[in-house]
């Protein structure tokens, strides 16, 4: 069943969907990463495309800027597609000096002040990653030999705003922030 946002239909989309915001570089991962990538959708330019990487069925697909965008497509996704897991991945901000430029960094928690979370029924200001996710992660990143960084992270709605950093950092525990 196709929604206003997405021209897929069920079975069209895997149970693991990575997200970056910018809708071309899920086209470059689909294209790069993946094996036999399809399109499934490309409704106002939000490109999704499922294949396999190393044998697993995998679907990538944009979420673009702003949390009210990023809900849109993940809500569809478990609600509509049945998707169990939505990795976000992109680039992100730190607001610690002590983080090298190009660092992997993997979400313990978001922190947020916006507006919509609330709106879907969360009551707290920190949401947590999925544990379950977050360790394997971790595992394949020490089999792999690849530095990671874990922490929280600061999700925004105002990407030009006047947030306290210093706060966010010493006070909340956020390394990080994403504009979503």
């Amino acid at each position: 069943m196709s929604t206003p946002h997405n021209q897929a239909i069920m079975g069209d989309i895997a149970k693991v969907v990575l997200m970056p915001g910018d809708p071309l570089r899920a086209k470059f991962i689909a294209e790069t990463f993946l094996e036999n990538p399809v399109q499934f959708n490309s409704v106002r330019n939000m490109f999704g495309y499922t294949g396999t990487y190393k044998g697993k069925k995998v679907s990538v697909m944009g979420s673009g800027m702003g949390m009210p965008s990023i809900g849109i497509y993940s809500y569809e996704l478990y609600k509509m597609y049945d998707v169990e897991n939505i990795i976000r991945i992109g680039s992100a901000g730190a607001y610690s000096k002590d983080i090298p430029l190009y660092s992997v960094v993997v979400s313990d928690y978001a922190y947020s002040l916006s507006s919509y979370a609330k709106t879907q029924g969360y009551e707290k200001n920190t949401i947590e990653s999925s544990k379950e996710l977050n360790k394997i992660i971790k595992e394949t990143a020490l089999d792999l030999k690849i530095n990671t960084y874990f922490g929280g992270i600061h999700s925004t709605d105002v990407f030009y705003g006047n947030a306290d950093i210093e706060d966010l950092y010493k006070n909340k525990g956020c390394f990080f922030y994403y504009f979503i």
